[in-house]
């Protein structure tokens, strides 16, 4: 292996992990550094769709945004292991980039030791190809009934000398007890990767914390090497739920996008520059009196979901079935992505114990049915130019989009309503994209339609009076953040350190 390698490893899932990666990833790679991510294993249902040998598969949202920002094409070995959950007991598993039958049937204490030669084969190939490999744990490398099984953390780490920073989100409180308690808990050997503790998301003077920094150093012997500031808006999509509700419009709200926060919600990480439109108030929404006070002008949105029958019970069982269709019936936009457009159908058939049957939400004359052959792939295709639909929908007419798809489903006008004259618009090629016959119900089986700029243009142009930030501009943002708020040093010292010396 030739690449030296950084870890960022957290006391806690959403300690901060995800992001702080992407930072490193665009901070060497401005170094003239030829840098790329990795994360053994990641638990999400965010997924971005990668070039594969001769075909196409998924790694997770986060480690293909970390190779952007380090500049890299995104590659499965850059999250050889994708948990997607589909249910509170059960996950699909993508083994480099692949769906696998097998593995996803597995306990999944049973799968480390079937998958670790892939994992390891992965980063040595990467740090045989790169200067710097930036590598994101999972969860906490503390958790002690996991160690023996551990793929993703420490066992990383000591394959490949990584040096290790560990991140605490100190806005939850008890963070100096979270860093002790965590080296404590690791074997020697573990702690000596740990080069320094960073405290993210302070608010406040940063001198009132000592003497803690200090105290903490004398017992670990690991300095305090950052403490970072409080950001709610660093542009980056989120990683492991919904986009936090304190974040603020831009200018004086006048339409809100609700975005329906079902249980096994997907790809919601597109759905990040809405939040970037000025006067737009993108709300996550779990009950009908949260779309009581819609107007006709306010969209709504069913995003993706790994579970699209489950997530379709729990929208009926909370209400919101009806008023999605009130909504409709104002005339009020209704979107729905891949999920959310097979929700928007008749009826669900599932011949292959892939999803679940169900009812669909009736407000689309279409029928889906799953197939055991999963659709993974990027695709570029145009709006129809004779798509005669209202506002919003109707500035998209010949607009050409890039996207992604991700599903099993195949979806298809229903043989009967078509029959007696109740067809859907196709208004994208090949089953990507229908409306109903009154233009405000869309639904595309599309990712990513609001991450191209041509569709923000047609939808949102009057209202965008500066540019929206490109992803080039949030990933430097991030490297400034960085550079700013870590000690003089530290960060050139990570890759360039001896074994077993920590970094003053």
């Amino acid at each position: 292996m030739t690449a030296q390698c950084v870890m960022v490893i957290g006391t806690t899932s959403g300690a901060g992990k995800s992001w702080l990666t992407t930072a490193l990833c665009r901070y060497y790679a401005r170094q003239d550094l030829k840098v790329a991510p990795f994360k053994a294993q990641n638990m999400s249902n965010n997924a971005r769709v990668v070039a594969f040998e001769n075909g196409q598969g998924e790694i997770g949202s986060a480690q293909y945004f970390q190779a952007l920002a380090a500049m890299a094409v995104p590659d499965v070995r850059m999250n050889p292991l994708l948990l997607k959950p589909e249910r509170d007991t059960h996950s699909q598993v993508v083994l480099m980039g692949q769906v696998s039958a097998e593995l996803s049937a597995m306990p999944w204490r049973g799968r480390s030791l079937m998958v670790w030669p892939q994992i390891a084969q992965a980063l040595d190939d990467l740090c045989a190809e790169n200067d710097v490999v930036v590598i994101e744990g999972a969860g906490s490398p503390a958790e002690i009934n996991l160690h023996s099984s551990d793929i993703v953390n420490m066992r990383v780490a000591l394959h490949c000398n990584a040096q290790c920073l560990l991140v605490t989100d100190i806005d939850r409180g008890g963070a100096f007890a979270h860093l002790h308690g965590t080296w404590a808990l690791l074997p020697e050997d573990e702690r000596a990767l740990i080069k320094g503790f960073v405290l993210n998301k302070f608010r406040g003077d940063a001198a009132l914390l000592a003497p803690a920094p200090q105290m903490l150093q004398d017992l670990t012997g690991i300095p305090t090497v950052a403490t970072l500031p409080m950001w709610w808006q660093h542009g980056l999509p989120e990683e492991d739920g919904v986009f936090d509700d304190r974040s603020v419009t831009k200018g004086a709200a006048n339409m809100t996008v609700a975005v329906v926060a079902y249980p096994r919600i997907s790809n919601l990480d597109e759905f990040q520059p809405l939040k970037n439109i000025p006067g737009l108030h993108l709300q996550w929404v779990r009950s009908p009196s949260e779309l009581a006070g819609l107007k006709p002008t306010d969209w709504v949105i069913l995003p993706g979901s790994k579970h699209t029958s489950g997530d379709l019970a729990w929208l009926r069982t909370q209400g919101l079935d009806a008023a999605i269709a009130r909504h409709a019936e104002q005339g009020g936009a209704v979107l729905g992505v891949c999920g959310g457009l097979q929700m928007l159908g008749e009826a669900l058939i599932d011949p292959h114990g892939i999803d679940g049957n169900a009812p669909g939400l009736g407000l689309l004359p279409l029928v889906t049915v799953f197939d055991q052959d999963k659709t993974v792939r990027h695709t570029r295709a145009s709006f129809s130019t004779d798509w005669r639909a209202p506002p919003p929908w109707r500035a998209l007419a010949g607009v050409s989009v890039v996207g992604y798809e991700i599903h099993h489903g195949q979806t298809q006008q229903h043989v009967a309503m078509a029959a007696a004259g109740d067809l859907a618009e196709a208004v994208l090629p090949d089953g990507l994209g229908w409306c109903n016959a009154q233009g405000n119900v869309l639904g595309l089986y599309l990712h990513g339609m609001f991450e191209d700029a041509a569709v923000l243009q047609a939808l949102f142009g009057a209202q965008l009076h500066d540019p929206v930030p490109t992803l080039e501009t949030v990933f430097d943002g991030l490297a400034n953040y960085i550079e700013k708020h870590f000690e003089p040093g530290v960060l050139a010292s990570l890759i360039v350190s001896p074994p077993g010396v920590v970094v003053a």
